[in-house]
């Protein structure tokens, strides 16, 4: 008594209110949940890693904001990002650190080379693999704990090669990037042209992730005399590919894979003039449902007024999706049975937060959507419907 005595009314204020924390904390304590990213955050590819890393920031603002449980428990979500540089083996080594230290049971990737690299440990180490691409041989695979979060690519090429057949000609040149993902797309796009009735004229891949000049290659494809230059790898140097074949006196037309967005490539080039005749996904600053536009506009307000791309949207809702999948499952961290709760969480979202509006999952842990392209016509970008 004679020691509390000697304390003055501000001393006693103090430790009132630590006491008062040391009892509250556990009744205000959130457990944080950790879900990874590993794509590319510097070199050429580094703005379509932000791209999609920005969805996921986005989707776990939101989450917080919410309050939300999981397993009884309060939460906030964090998004660990680490730079692999586009490099699978930076990957494979950048999910050993998220899981060994962070504890996350989900990690994103955005390219397929480090997605197949995540795919040799993920069982064995109990993580997700979130995987944004569209390549089929992702679920394919039989990897138990994979998510595709985009449609596969191959549901493009039928509708873009008639297309561009029908405007230009059966005369292509295949002048795509060379990382794994667009080797996946041209392997899948060549035989895919030629059931139509077109010729492939010239192959040649360029490294688009580490050059800036490509007229050597582009010439080179230009002397096969194309009708058509299959073109595709990041947004950016995809562009400059196609300012190249401009600037030497192409007129064709271009099938854009979809890793590259023809609203981006516009920005990359000063317009849509240059990209005339050109065909790839549907940009989603071109898509005029309302909920689409509500995103736009959040995400705008977070990120100075950018306009996401498809990255950002589809991988926006995978996190969100992952979330609702961990609720359903009661728990952050048994991977195995939230990969199980996806399809219910899907199907359990909000159009406002599924603005891509992805139908669930299926049994080989691939998204189902309706997919949609769009075409340079008249300098603008318009719908064209890839529904068989």
């Amino acid at each position: 008594m004679r020691a509390i005595s000697r304390l003055n009314r501000r001393q006693l204020g103090t430790l009132a209110l630590a006491c008062a924390a040391v009892f509250a904390g556990p009744a205000m304590a959130q457990d944080v949940i950790k879900i990874g990213y590993s794509g590319p955050l510097s070199g050429g590819a580094a703005q379509y890693g932000k791209n999609a890393l920005d969805g996921m920031l986005l989707a776990a603002d939101e989450l917080n904001a919410a309050n939300l449980e999981v397993g009884g428990k309060k939460v906030k979500f964090e998004i660990v990002a680490l730079d692999d540089k586009y490099n699978p083996s930076e990957t494979a080594i950048n999910a050993q650190r998220l899981v060994q230290q962070h504890k996350t049971a989900a990690i994103l990737v955005p390219h397929s080379g480090g997605i197949f690299a995540a795919q040799t440990t993920n069982e064995r180490n109990n993580f997700i693999v979130l995987a944004y691409s569209s390549v089929p041989q992702i679920t394919n695979r039989g990897n138990k704990l994979t998510l595709r979060i985009p449609p596969e690519f191959t549901t493009y090429i039928e509708p873009f090669s008639k297309y561009l057949m029908e405007q230009y000609g059966k005369k292509v040149a295949l002048v795509g990037a060379d990382h794994d993902y667009a080797k996946a797309w041209a392997a899948a796009f060549k035989p895919g042209w030629e059931k139509l009735g077109g010729t492939v004229v010239a192959e040649n891949p360029m490294s688009y992730n580490r050059a800036t000049d490509f007229y050597s290659g582009v010439s080179k494809a230009l002397a096969a005399k194309p009708d058509v230059l299959f073109v595709g790898g990041a947004s950016e140097p995809t562009a400059l590919v196609v300012k190249q074949a401009r600037e030497l006196g192409f007129k064709g037309g271009f099938m854009v894979m979809d890793q590259a967005k023809l609203d981006e490539m516009a920005r990359v080039v000063g317009g849509t003039g240059i990209l005339e005749g050109a065909i790839g996904v549907l940009p989603v600053s071109a898509d005029p449902s309302p909920v689409n536009k509500a995103f736009i506009e959040r995400f705008g307000k977070k990120f100075n007024a950018r306009v996401p791309g498809s990255e950002a949207l589809w991988n926006y809702s995978a996190v969100h999706a992952t979330a609702k999948a961990m609720q359903l499952a009661g728990s952050a961290s048994d991977a195995t049975a939230i990969h199980a709760k996806l399809d219910a969480a899907y199907k359990g979202l909000s159009a406002e937060v599924n603005p891509g509006g992805v139908l669930g999952v299926d049994a080989a842990g691939g998204t189902l959507t309706r997919e949609r392209g769009g075409a340079v016509k008249d300098g603008k970008i318009t719908v064209v419907n890839t529904a068989k």
